[in-house]
C-alpha cells in the first residue's frame, strides 16, 4: 500500500486526483494542471511536498562530515543559509540531488527526494565519517508556498520579517502559530517558502495558508503542476534528468561542484572528467515540428539514435513543446538542430538557451 503524507485526507476533501508516486499516495492535480500551474505563475501556490526526506547530522563536526558526502561546500555559506548540491558516487553519477541547510557547524539538515530516502540514508550511514546520520524524514511535514504573492501570504501568518530572508538563506519561526522552518527555496521559478514544521502540525498550518490565502488567489497545486514549472526552467529530476549513469558535469551542474574543496565523495572522477572534457551534456530544446517530446524518447542525429529525451512537455507558460535531454557535445551548442522520434516519426527541434521561461 502506497504511503501517506500527514496531508492526505485534506487533498481528499479538496477532491484532488491521487496518483502513486515513489510509492507514496500524492495529488498529481486538484482542478487542472495549467490552471494551478497559472496560479503558480501570477498568484500563489501550494505544494505538498512532505513526501521528501530529512537526514540531519548533529554534534561536532557535522559540517566536515556532511561537506565530504556532497560536492558543494558549506564551509563557505553562513548560519542560516543552504545550498543545493549532488550527492555523488566515487563515478561522479548522483546517489540523489539534495538540499543542505547549515543551522550550525553542528547541526546540519538534508532534503532528499521521496524517490531516494532509504537508499540516501544507507548511503549516508555506510559514507558518513564522524557524526552518524539521523533519519527524520518521518517527523517532519513540508508545504511549498510559491508564486509571486507568496512572501505576502507567508508574512501576514508570520512575525518573522520574511523581507530579510534572501534566497536559499532560512529562518526558524512560527507559522500561522506552528513553529516552521522558513526556507526562501523552491522548485518552480518563482519567489516562495518551503515550509517545514512537525507532521502533526501540517493539516493546521495547510489550512491556514489556504484560508489566508483566498485573497491572494491561492490554489493547492499537484505534482502535474509541480513538473511542469520546474520543466520551464530546466531544474533537473531525479530519476529523468540526473541518475546514477550520468556525472554533474555531464548534467550541466558543475556550478554545485567544488573541485577545490577538501575530498569529497566523486571528485577524483571529476576533476578526471574536467580535465579531459565531457563527452555528452544535458540540454534543453523546443520543437519546431508537432508533437511533445516525453521522458524516454530517442533523439536522432541523420536518422542515427545520438541521445535520449529526459523530460519534455507543452509550457504552460512558453507556448511551446519543450524538452530536456542528452546528447553530443557536438550538437549542444544553442542553434543545434536534431529529431525527436515520436511515435516513429522524426520530428525537428532546435537547442535553446534555458531556462525556457523567464519572468516578464
Amino acid at each position: 500500500m502506497a504511503r501517506q503524507t500527514p496531508l492526505n485526507e485534506a487533498h481528499r476533501k479538496l477532491g484532488a486526483r491521487m496518483v502513486d508516486f515513489a510509492g507514496w499516495d500524492m495529488p498529481v492535480q486538484y482542478t487542472s494542471i495549467i490552471g494551478e500551474h497559472e496560479a503558480v505563475r501570477t498568484a500563489v501556490g501550494l505544494f505538498d511536498v512532505s513526501h521528501m526526506g530529512e537526514v540531519e547530522f548533529t554534534g561536532p563536526g557535522a559540517l566536515e562530515t556532511v561537506n565530504a558526502l556532497i560536492s558543494n561546500d558549506l564551509a563557505r555559506i553562513a548560519d542560516g543559509q543552504a545550498v543545493y548540491a549532488g550527492l555523488l558516487d566515487e563515478r561522479g553519477t548522483f546517489v540523489d540531488d539534495v538540499v543542505a541547510y547549515r543551522f550550525s557547524p553542528e547541526r546540519i539538515l538534508l532534503c532528499v527526494n521521496s524517490s531516494n530516502r532509504e537508499k540516501d540514508f544507507a548511503w549516508m550511514k555506510t559514507h558518513a565519517r564522524g557524526v552518524t546520520p539521523v533519519d527524520r524524514g518521518d517527523d517532519y511535514a513540508q508545504i511549498a508556498v510559491q508564486g509571486p504573492k507568496a512572501a505576502g501570504l507567508v508574512q501576514r501568518l508570520t512575525k518573522t520579517d520574511v523581507s530579510r530572508i534572501g534566497t536559499y538563506r532560512f529562518a526558524e519561526g512560527e507559522v500561522a502559530g506552528v513553529p516552521s522552518i522558513i526556507s526562501r527555496t523552491g522548485y518552480t521559478g518563482e519567489d516562495g517558502f518551503e515550509l517545514y514544521c512537525a507532521a502533526k502540525d501540517a493539516v493546521a498550518l495547510w489550512d491556514a495558508l489556504l484560508t489566508e490565502g483566498q485573497q491572494d488567489g491561492v490554489k493547492p497545486c499537484g505534482l502535474g503542476a509541480r513538473d511542469s514549472l520546474r520543466t520551464e526552467m530546466k531544474y533537473a529530476l531525479y530519476g529523468n534528468d540526473i541518475d546514477d549513469q550520468h556525472t554533474a558535469l555531464e548534467a550541466g551542474l558543475g556550478w554545485i561542484v567544488k573541485l577545490d574543496k577538501a575530498d569529497f565523495i566523486g571528485k577524483e572522477a571529476l576533476a578526471a572528467q574536467k580535465a579531459a572534457g565531457v563527452k555528452r551534456k544535458l540540454v534543453g530544446f523546443e520543437l519546431t515540428g508537432s508533437g511533445i517530446p516525453r521522458h524516454g524518447y530517442a533523439i536522432l542525429k541523420d536518422g542515427a539514435r545520438v541521445g535520449e529525451v529526459t523530460s519534455g512537455t507543452m509550457g504552460p507558460s512558453v507556448k511551446k513543446a519543450i524538452g530536456i535531454g542528452y546528447v553530443p557535445v557536438a550538437l549542444s551548442a544553442e542553434g543545434s538542430t536534431f529529431d525527436v522520434d515520436i511515435r516513429g516519426r522524426a520530428v525537428p527541434a532546435v537547442v535553446v538557451k534555458t531556462p525556457f521561461y523567464k519572468k516578464p
